[in-house]
């Protein structure tokens, strides 16, 4: 009796497993795309769109292997900012700061947001203009919002992008971008298009495409509505004393908590600049960041670093930025 309650216990849980692991499996790509239709026809998106951007639609396979090799992913910090903080990059950064250099003031003034930080975002997104992507929105956005990984995430963008279609602002032949959905040269996600992208020439569109006064504004209130202070910069490079590596080892890997505190209690506790100077007594929040383990480069981070990683919560990406940002302003 026992070896045969045992037996059926087995394999009720077995049935258990095989079930739990069928309701996890995608569905079939036809069937999603049938019931993503009706939640896109239920938030309002029209029915021409919605034969004009679906029927027919197919995945693509690659959209999924660039999501699962994302450079922030395989690289270390080092390889990363040398692959992205290019001296082409520094070079072109600031022949645009010279040659735009009006309407950067004039925005920085509007928004609050230095001209550097807005070039670096646009240098690091499109190399300020001449890369924007060049795959199809809809059907990469499609694609990772079948795969089960960040579903949800995904399904808002397309929705977000099929109502940008919708509503006249890019029509589908041309909506081209990135493999995660990404447009413009600013890069911006359908989601953050609709929030964000201002109309700066004031022609009655909102053309992150190709009108500077537009991308400008748009970078520049994306970063003003997340809180940009332009009272104070990034972050900078830093020494550390071998004390304090020696304490960090003993934290996990994601732990900033321990290591935030105001910028004096770090220079009290040995921290100095790259060059070996004083740290600023001007207390503001500041957090330490080793990108590459408690071994490597150590970063010394202020609020507004927190507000370019709103634009992408990447550390390697918004370390990168910082960095582009002063190799812009700099002359050396």
């Amino acid at each position: 009796m026992l070896r045969t309650g045992a037996r059926w216990f087995g394999l009720m849980v077995m049935l258990l497993a095989s079930t739990a692991a069928q309701a996890a499996a995608p569905a079939d790509w036809n069937d999603w795309l049938a019931g993503f239709r009706e939640k896109a026809r239920a938030e309002g998106i029209g029915e021409a769109t919605l034969h004009a951007a679906l029927d027919g639609l197919q995945p693509i396979q690659s959209i999924l292997e660039r999501d699962r090799n994302q450079a922030e992913f395989t690289l270390t910090f080092k390889q990363y900012r040398d692959r992205v903080v290019t001296q082409a990059k520094i070079d072109r950064g600031r022949e645009m700061a010279r040659e735009h250099a009006a309407l950067l003031d004039r925005i920085a003034t509007k928004y609050g947001v230095q001209p550097r930080f807005i070039l670096a975002i646009w240098g690091i997104e499109s190399f300020y203009g001449r890369y924007t992507g060049k795959e199809p929105v809809v059907a990469a956005l499609a694609t990772l919002s079948y795969d089960r990984r960040r579903s949800s995430f995904f399904q808002r963008q397309l929705i977000a992008a099929l109502r940008m279609v919708d509503k006249g602002h890019i029509d589908l032949e041309t909506m081209k971008g990135s493999w995660a959905g990404a447009m413009g040269q600013p890069q911006f996600i359908p989601t953050s298009y609709l929030a964000y992208a201002v109309d700066e020439d004031g022609d009655g569109h909102r053309n992150i495409w190709t009108s500077l006064p537009d991308i400008f504004g748009s970078i520049a209130n994306y970063m003003a509505e997340h809180g940009w202070a332009n009272d104070h910069t990034w972050g900078r490079p830093v020494q550390v004393p071998a004390s304090l590596r020696s304490r960090w080892a003993a934290l996990a890997k994601d732990d900033t908590t321990s290591r935030t505190r105001p910028l004096p209690d770090w220079g009290d506790k040995g921290v100095r600049t790259a060059g070996g100077g004083p740290l600023s007594r001007r207390p503001l929040p500041t957090t330490l960041i080793a990108p590459d383990g408690i071994e490597g480069p150590v970063f010394a981070t202020y609020p507004n670093f927190g507000r370019i990683l709103r634009y992408n919560p990447s550390n390697f990406y918004a370390l990168a930025v910082g960095i582009l940002s002063d190799r812009i302003e700099s002359r050396q």
